[in-house]
C-alpha cells in the first residue's frame, strides 16, 4: 500500500500565497483608533507651574551631568583656591613673627616719628606679602602699617644662620606713601628680634 501525501500541504509550501499589506485607509483607520495615544509635548523652562496632571505628557529631558560639571568646575576651583589663600594668609597674620615685627615698630623711634601712635596693621583684612619658612630658615615679609599720622608697609626679611643658628636680621624697613624708604634696623641699636619668637623657632 503506497504510502499517504499531504498533498494540500505540499501545494502550499511550494507555492506560498503572497502577503497582503493594509492598505492606506486601514493604516489611517488605525492610526486614529482609540488605542493609539500622542504624548503631549513637556513644559519648557519659564513655561510656569502645570496646574493638570496627565498620564499622557511626555518627560522633559534631562540634562547630561557631564555638562552641568564643565560649567560648575571652574567656580569649584575658585571657591577652593580663594579658600586656600585666605586660610594660608590668616595663619600668617596670626604667627608670632608679624606680632613680634609689629610690636617692635610700635615701640620703634623711627616707626613712631613717621606713623605717629597706635600702629596696627593698615586694612581690616590684612594680607600678608611674602615667605615665612622658619622651617628651612627664610622669613620674607611685608604688609601694610598706618597710625595716627600716616601710613606706609613694612619689610622684614631675616635668615638664619647655620642649621642650629638663629636667625639674623637682614632688612627691617618702612616705606612711607610718599616714596621715602626708613631704615629701622639702627647699627647702633641691638637687633630687637634677638630675643624675639622668631629665635625660639615658635
Amino acid at each position: 500500500m503506497p504510502p499517504r501525501t499531504h498533498a494540500p500541504l505540499l501545494s502550499i509550501l511550494r507555492h506560498p500565497l503572497p502577503i497582503q499589506r493594509p492598505s492606506a485607509t486601514l493604516r489611517n483607520a488605525l492610526l486614529r483608533s482609540p488605542h493609539h495615544r500622542t504624548l503631549i509635548a513637556p513644559p519648557k523652562m519659564g513655561s510656569g507651574p502645570l496646574m493638570t496632571r496627565r498620564s499622557d505628557r511626555a518627560l522633559p529631558d534631562i540634562p547630561r551631568p557631564f555638562r552641568i560639571w564643565l560649567r560648575t568646575l571652574p567656580i569649584f576651583i575658585l571657591i577652593i583656591t580663594a579658600s586656600a589663600l585666605g586660610i594660608f594668609n590668616y595663619q600668617k597674620s596670626s604667627s608670632s613673627v608679624v606680632a613680634s615685627t609689629l610690636y617692635a615698630l610700635r615701640t620703634s623711634e623711627a616707626g613712631r616719628r613717621e606713623l605717629g601712635d597706635e600702629i596696627y596693621f593698615r586694612d581690616m583684612w590684612p594680607w600678608i606679602w611674602g615667605e615665612m619658612n622658619q622651617l628651612h630658615g627664610r622669613v620674607n615679609i611685608s604688609f601694610g602699617v598706618k597710625g595716627t599720622r600716616g601710613r606706609g608697609v613694612m619689610r622684614f626679611r631675616s635668615e638664619r644662620r647655620g642649621r642650629m643658628g638663629g636667625f639674623v636680621t637682614k632688612e627691617w624697613s618702612l616705606e612711607t606713601e610718599d616714596g621715602r624708604k626708613i631704615q629701622l634696623l639702627d647699627e647702633g641699636r641691638k637687633d630687637p628680634f634677638l630675643n624675639s619668637a622668631l629665635q625660639a623657632g615658635e
